[in-house]
């Protein structure tokens, strides 16, 4: 399981450098400008393969949570966000100023899907106090809260009213949206390395006589 673990940290690295390297080329203004954006912009290339190693991760860490018999849910929901994210790069948006296509819906219901999918999941988790509970539980409140404000612009263009995002800083709460869903993400590995741990020590104490509890 361990391994499992650091693979999935490996993926997630190795993705946000991968996405942090399309901002520093890119050039756009994370400000205004939504990551989906940069899809179009120079090393354009760096977004699905950024997302797809977000996938791998998420994939990686939910076999391990099988594996350790955590709550289904939660597998699911790792799963679930994995394929949207995956999903997210291999259907780009459409270019600024063109008419929603299949690519560009298809694109738009995996990213609300994803957005959905972690925070539940950290919560499902949180409530069953695993370790990092309490900062598990901030950041999705964050994340939730943070989605609130990236809907509330789609909602208002529904009904007709003109809003651009260079109106709004949707760039910047998209980004927190992301951020703390990778947060999330994070905790759950880390929370499941360090039970291993704990557990190791523990059976290496009781073998030696000593007594070590394992905590959640």
């Amino acid at each position: 399981m361990k391994a499992l673990l650091v693979s999935g940290f490996a993926a997630i690295g190795t993705g946000t450098g991968a996405m942090l390297t399309l901002h520093a080329e890119a050039g756009l203004d994370p400000f205004h400008s939504v990551i989906s954006e940069y899809a179009w912009a120079s090393g354009g290339w760096l977004l699905p393969a950024s997302l797809t190693l977000f996938a791998a991760g998420s994939a990686l860490i939910a076999e391990a949570l099988r594996r350790s018999g955590a709550d289904r849910r939660v597998v699911w929901l790792l799963v679930a966000w994995g394929t949207c994210m995956f999903l997210i790069g291999a259907f780009p948006t459409d270019r600024p100023g063109v008419p929603l296509s299949l690519s560009g819906g298809i694109h738009r219901y995996a990213a609300l899907g994803a957005f959905l999918a972690m925070p539940v999941a950290g919560m499902l988790l949180a409530k069953a106090r695993i370790r990092y509970a309490p900062a598990m539980k901030w950041l999705c409140g964050i994340a939730m809260g943070a989605l609130l404000l990236v809907v509330i612009p789609y909602v208002v263009r529904m009904f007709g009213i003109p809003l651009a995002n260079d109106d709004i800083p949707a760039g910047l709460t998209q980004r927190v949206v992301v951020v703390t869903e990778l947060g999330v993400l994070a905790l759950i590995g880390l929370s499941m390395l360090a039970h291993r741990s704990r557990a190791g020590r523990s059976l290496a104490q009781r073998s030696q006589g000593g007594t070590s509890p394992i905590l959640s």
